[in-house]
């Protein structure tokens, strides 16, 4: 099976200079395993995006501030809490069955930036993450996540600019409701993509296929699947923070620790809400 995702990666990211092939193939058992959990589940894949243009920015917090935000168990990496800003356009999302028909009928909500904030998180000795809030540009979306999938949608006004041919990033996160603002400026420390080492940091960190979530009444999860993630490191200046101190005030403590940014993936799998009881 380890085969079968480095022919669909290479397949999507052709072979050239930038691709470290022994890093792939180390960090092809997470992605590997995600694969199959989600095929476990018949009928699954219920949706395919394009995810692009990726930067991951992280922070050190507070444990025992994060553990009252997050509704599962922490997973802590050398005794300390992340959590990671995550900030990407979504294109093409459209269900895995259907055509263009399906396509059509997903049109007004196929394509949006999104900035996500997630805590690493275990469930029954399953690793994942989950989204204190995520925040994103279409108006219905943000109606219909928190129903379906108990996800914790926030209207914002988003600008996003992730040229990594130029190496020049900025972006703009404004809530209308809150007036905070998430304001930040990147750079790019290599313009060689890899997959993540096995049992680095960076894989801790970008290598996640679970997203568990608290509905009104039960906790929910779903499952994606993609090839290990292209990535390098980025450099990021926050300029801005007030939208996410004005939601958690703890995070005025948070301490920046790095970042990586991928340009992204063609047709990530999406998977169905289920009650995590299921696990």
């Amino acid at each position: 099976m380890n085969g079968m995702v480095a022919v669909v990666w290479l397949l999507m990211f052709p072979r050239n200079a930038t691709v470290d092939d022994v890093a792939l193939g180390q960090s092809m058992g997470l992605s590997d395993e995600a694969r199959r959990r989600i095929l476990s589940v018949r009928g699954e894949p219920l949706f395919l995006a394009h995810w692009e243009r990726a930067l991951f920015m992280h922070f050190e917090v507070d444990p025992d501030a994060l553990r009252r935000a997050a509704p599962f168990e922490l997973e802590l990496r050398d005794g300390r809490a992340i959590i990671s800003l995550v900030a990407f356009t979504m294109r093409d999302m459209r269900p895995r069955l259907g055509g263009w028909a399906g396509r059509w009928m997903f049109k007004p909500i196929a394509a949006h930036p999104f900035l996500n904030v997630r805590a690493y998180v275990r469930h029954r000795g399953e690793a994942g993450i989950c989204f204190l809030a995520e925040w994103l540009s279409n108006w219905l979306s943000v109606q219909l996540g928190p129903r379906i999938y108990g996800l914790p949608y926030r209207f914002a006004k988003i600008d996003y600019h992730h040229a990594h041919e130029t190496n020049e990033f900025n972006g703009t996160v404004v809530s209308p409701k809150s007036g905070g603002r998430f304001s930040y400026t990147a750079k790019l420390s290599s313009d060689a993509f890899a997959p993540c080492p096995a049992g680095s940091f960076d894989e801790f960190l970008l290598e996640r296929y679970t997203c568990f979530n608290q509905g009104k009444t039960t906790h929910r999860f779903f499952r994606i699947w993609h090839p290990p993630w292209p990535q390098t490191r980025a450099e990021v200046t926050i300029k801005d923070d007030s939208l996410i101190t004005n939601a958690w005030p703890w995070f005025r403590g948070a301490r920046y620790i790095g970042a990586n940014y991928s340009p992204g993936f063609a047709d990530v799998w999406m998977g169905r809400a289920q009650d995590c009881k299921t696990i």
